[in-house]
């Protein structure tokens, strides 16, 4: 079984336990400071993908670490998750926790990619746009690429917007060599 599949797996029973015990929003907190630890800390996820690493001190290093900032029952599926050998996957667990509870929430992640920065109206406006077309709260994360030269790339999970200029050259190049060869 790959890897996301055993970790949709168990963020789905976390996030049924989550609902059970009226917790949901405490939980997602804990899964996104849990990604954000992982994230700035590679050490503490080599610890957790290591195989040699006993599974007490892994369980050790997370009480130590996460046990009084987070919820019990976020603690105790770390320990549940280290001592079935699945601490390997808890990162990707905690992604397709907030993954889940934005689909519940209906949380639209939008990527932006600009040749400068957005301003804040521009900013705005986009979020606008993609709140009216799918109707859920959105999440923009920007990032800049000189070498669009001018516009934007917009994606929403699968879907893609390209406006900018380096695109429009690429396909003007394209269609003058077409025209050359004929």
């Amino acid at each position: 079984m790959s890897e996301l599949t055993v970790a949709y797996r168990y963020a789905k029973s976390l996030i049924d336990l989550a609902q059970e015990q009226n917790s949901l929003e405490a939980i997602k907190d804990d899964m996104t400071f849990f990604v954000q630890t992982l994230k700035s800390n590679s050490q503490l996820a080599a610890v957790l993908r290591n195989p040699i690493i006993a599974h007490n001190k892994k369980v050790n290093i997370l009480d130590g670490l996460f046990a009084g900032k987070v919820n019990k029952a976020t603690v105790s599926f770390f320990n549940i998750m280290v001592n079935k050998g699945r601490g390997g996957i808890l990162y990707p667990t905690a992604q397709e926790f907030i993954n889940l509870y934005n689909q519940k929430k209906n949380i639209v992640t939008a990527k932006v990619v600009s040749a400068t920065p957005l301003s804040d109206a521009n900013k705005q406006q986009i979020m606008a746009e993609i709140k009216a077309s799918t109707g859920g709260e959105v999440i923009l994360k920007e990032s800049v690429d000189a070498d669009l030269i001018g516009g934007f790339v917009l994606t929403i999970g699968d879907r893609q917007i390209d406006t900018s200029v380096a695109r429009d050259l690429q396909k003007l190049k394209k269609e003058f060599t077409e025209k050359v060869i004929l």
